[in-house]
């Protein structure tokens, strides 16, 4: 797919390029081709085939895009489910031990880490 869409951005490249360089020596190229004279009408064909050619590149390059999106997701989970078991490999569960320790919380008669406080009057 990503060959297909390199080749259209060629091709769609090469196509307004030579349409470029015709317009620009339209007098000698003119007749080599058989146009005597540019109608409005010719003109508007000319450029409706370069737009249908850059909307089938553009659309084949968001397709190529997402294809590509959904693999570096695709990859990505795997990573991550890999790593998750590699995790696991390396720290394996272990039964947790009760705690035998209490913590104690402070009470407001231990403040011997305190100064004592003072009221300020003036």
């Amino acid at each position: 797919m990503q060959k297909f869409h390199r080749i259209l951005q060629i091709i769609l490249l090469v196509y307004f390029a030579g349409l470029l360089i015709f317009f620009i020596a339209f007098d000698t190229m003119g007749g080599l081709v058989g146009i005597a004279e540019v109608t409005s009408d010719s003109v508007v064909k000319i450029l409706l085939t370069g737009l249908i050619l850059f909307l089938i590149s553009w659309l084949v390059g968001k397709g190529v895009k997402s294809s590509l999106q959904s693999k570096v997701k695709k990859m990505e989970s795997e990573m991550n489910a890999l790593k998750a078991k590699i995790y696991d490999f390396e720290h394996p569960k272990t039964a947790e031990k009760p705690k035998t320790e209490t913590t104690q919380k402070p009470s407001d008669s231990d403040s011997s880490n305190l100064p004592p406080r003072q009221n300020f009057t003036e």
